[in-house]
């Protein structure tokens, strides 16, 4: 990729809350950003010289199940193939750690218009619906 550095498992909270920022609102506090961060499988983020413009992360049990959360492209670098090579990278990350010959579940959140992105590598919607809750966590009382 032209003058783009790929690394892995490096990405800082504030490079994360930095991306996330250039395409949604109401990033997580760094204190969130950053146990989400340490408790997450694999991480690919992208740079431009020394600025973040890309990054994908994995969670999952490393057996059954992972997961692709978060994969960001800062505006004015997508459809450049940067989605195309994070999402090559978090599979060969799969095919490099899983249990040899055996199937492995892998998912992913995806908004509409993202959906034929995604369909390239063989994912498919299924008749489940996606269900969600943004659970406050409360205060602990003395």
């Amino acid at each position: 990729m032209n003058g783009l550095t790929l690394k892995y498992n490096e990405l800082n909270a504030e490079e994360f809350i930095d991306l996330w920022e250039s395409v949604w609102n109401n990033a997580p506090s760094v204190e969130q950003t950053k146990l989400a961060l340490d408790n997450t499988v694999f991480r690919i983020s992208v740079f431009d010289n020394d600025r973040i413009v890309a990054m994908a992360r994995m969670i999952g049990d490393l057996g059954l199940n992972y997961y692709i959360k978060d994969v960001i492209v800062r505006p004015e670098y997508q459809h450049k193939g940067i989605g195309r090579l994070m999402i090559n990278e978090l599979l060969k990350y799969i095919d490099e750690n899983g249990i040899k010959d055996t199937d492995i579940f892998v998912e992913l959140c995806a908004m509409p218009d993202k959906i034929p992105f995604y369909e390239k590598f063989g994912f498919s919607a299924n008749e489940a619906q996606r269900l969600k809750l943004m659970y406050h966590v409360k205060q602990n009382e003395i």
